[in-house]
């Protein structure tokens, strides 16, 4: 009677198997996990949908005044219309002096 006695997988071989089949599940959860995730995110458009938000719950909770809200919303909107900034003094270069 003949025994087994060469061509098998050794301990490395066993050991290697074993760390692959570890490194694809952890992908698999990851990419699932990764998936999940991007879903879940807030598009680029929607931040200023939140700030707008955000601006309106401020002013429901009375933390700013309706001047203050609408300062921001402006501001938010892009339109710098409101603008109380530093303001040159009358001709000192804002213009042409005559």
């Amino acid at each position: 009677m003949m025994w087994y006695w060469g061509g098998g997988v050794h301990w490395w071989g066993w050991l290697l198997g074993a760390l692959g089949m570890v490194a694809f599940w952890g992908l698999v959860v990851w990419a699932i996990w990764y998936l999940v995730t991007a879903l879940a995110r807030p598009q680029h458009g929607q931040r200023a949908g939140d700030a707008k938000m955000i601006l309106d719950e401020r002013l429901a909770r009375g933390e700013i005044d309706v001047a203050e809200y609408q300062r921001l919303r402006d501001l938010l909107a892009g339109n710098d219309v409101g603008s109380t900034g530093p303001q040159p003094p009358v001709g000192t270069g804002g213009g042409p002096s005559w």
